[in-house]
């Protein structure tokens, strides 16, 4: 199929019944660049009195990005930061050393669609003071039809205003008609395609929502032929040269990295991971590690 991987989402449960399709990491491909997590979340009507509450947790080695398409969340983390995200926002937290936040629906019953990346950081930048930035406006332009928003990287002229520590792109491309159109791509990359609705043919195959389709690398350009209704996600970066640990909400460049993260974050101190006001002692617990460490 043209070297493209054809990869199915599973569900993850992120706690109060909120579940979520994952399709980065898997067993078929780890990382597309330095983006190594994808979680995508609705579209999702809640029932009244229900929504998503997602207790304090911690972060190392990573940017968290937050791509919101439908409803509001509001994002607390231990820097002080308090922040509504709306629909065509993106928030990015770069956890570095050590960050702890919460995520909650705003109001109950409401709807909500929303991609959730993770971006590792290089060795030289995984232990930075931890940041957070918000950016609600985001370079837009219209192509056959469809509506393309930069949220990562540059493409043609354009740039977003998100701060990186790799070369990376994510591109949101959505059509409320039937269209097709021809993307750029830099042949130094490696790319990964995401239908978040409706459904596409790409290369003589036919994708549907949550199929992810790995690119590789090489390719200067991308046609695609999307139907009526359909948004897709683009992402792409040069391929991740140091290999990375992953172990629940952290990412690190050895293991014993992660399980001193892991052994502050239990012990409850406060010198890495701060108090998130207003977290009404919400605080997820880690898992066990999977390796035994001394």
């Amino acid at each position: 199929m043209n070297g493209i991987v054809r990869i199915s989402s599973r569900d993850a449960d992120l706690g109060d019944g909120m579940l979520v399709r994952r399709l980065l990491p898997s067993r078929l491909q780890r990382m597309v660049g330095a983006w190594c997590f994808l979680d995508h979340a609705g579209p999702v009507d809640f029932p009244a009195g229900k929504g998503m509450h997602v207790g304090a947790h911690p972060h190392v080695g990573l940017q968290t990005f937050t791509w919101l398409i439908e409803g509001e969340v509001m994002h607390r983390d231990s820097l002080g930061n308090e922040q509504l995200i709306r629909p065509g926002q993106v928030n990015l937290m770069t956890a570095g050393r050590g960050i702890v936040h919460t995520e909650d629906s705003v109001a109950d019953g409401q709807r909500l669609h929303a991609a959730q990346l993770w971006i590792a950081l290089p060795p030289e930048a995984e232990d930075c003071p931890p940041d957070f930035a918000h950016h609600p406006v985001l370079p837009q332009w219209q192509a056959h039809g469809a509506q393309l928003t930069l949220l990562a990287g540059t493409y043609g002229r354009a740039t977003a205003p998100t701060r990186l520590f790799s070369p990376l792109l994510g591109l949101d491309v959505a059509s409320d008609g039937a269209t097709a159109l021809k993307l750029e791509l830099d042949p130094d990359f490696e790319y990964g395609l995401l239908p978040l609705c409706g459904d596409l043919t790409l290369a003589g195959e036919h994708f549907h929502t949550d199929e992810f389709a790995y690119l590789g690398q090489g390719r200067r350009e991308l046609p695609l032929a999307l139907n009526a209704r359909t948004r897709v996600l683009l992402l792409g970066g040069r391929p991740f040269e140091q290999p990375i640990v992953m172990w629940w909400n952290f990412v690190g460049h050895s293991k014993a990295a992660i399980a001193a993260a892991q052994r502050e974050w239990e012990s409850g101190d406060g010198s890495r991971f701060g108090r998130v006001k207003h977290d009404e002692g919400r605080r997820l617990l880690a898992p066990p590690l999977p390796w035994a460490t001394r």
